[in-house]
């Protein structure tokens, strides 16, 4: 199941040639995170203060497709992968919204800890809806 959000390219994003900047994709992908958990019902700060979860980054991928440019309005599709005891994995297409072009795919794994960077489960509630959303 794919979760969207959309992003305009601000110009602060290109390099010289106005072409957006390769690291700003993983900047992108954090949105489309933290989106795909709002959408289930999951606060990631509230996550983090009340819970003490963390979903921590340890490996990302980027593959450029077509280059996004200044003032682009981008859907970034995100959606859930996999999902072990401690491990999530993310997956996610960058596509220009005026055009459908494919920009971008990539995905990321994570690690869940707690603030003190010591592995930790998903607290039941968030495991379960991550299971249901999982494409």
């Amino acid at each position: 199941m794919n979760f969207e959000t959309q992003v305009r390219v601000r110009y602060a994003e290109t390099d010289q040639m106005r072409v957006v900047y390769h690291a700003n994709y993983l900047v992108w992908f954090e949105v489309g995170r933290v989106e795909l958990l709002r959408q289930l019902g999951f606060d990631y700060r509230r996550m983090e203060i009340e819970q003490d979860v963390a979903v921590v980054v340890v490996e990302a991928r980027v593959r450029f497709k077509a280059p996004a440019r200044y003032d682009d309005v981008l859907t970034i599709r995100t959606r859930v992968t996999h999902l072990r005891r401690f491990v999530l994995h993310f997956g996610y297409e960058v596509v220009r919204a005026t055009d459908g072009a494919l920009l971008a795919t990539g995905e990321t794994i994570h690690v869940i800890t707690n603030s003190k960077m010591e592995k930790r489960t998903l607290p039941p509630d968030c495991e379960a809806a991550l299971r249901s959303a999982i494409a």
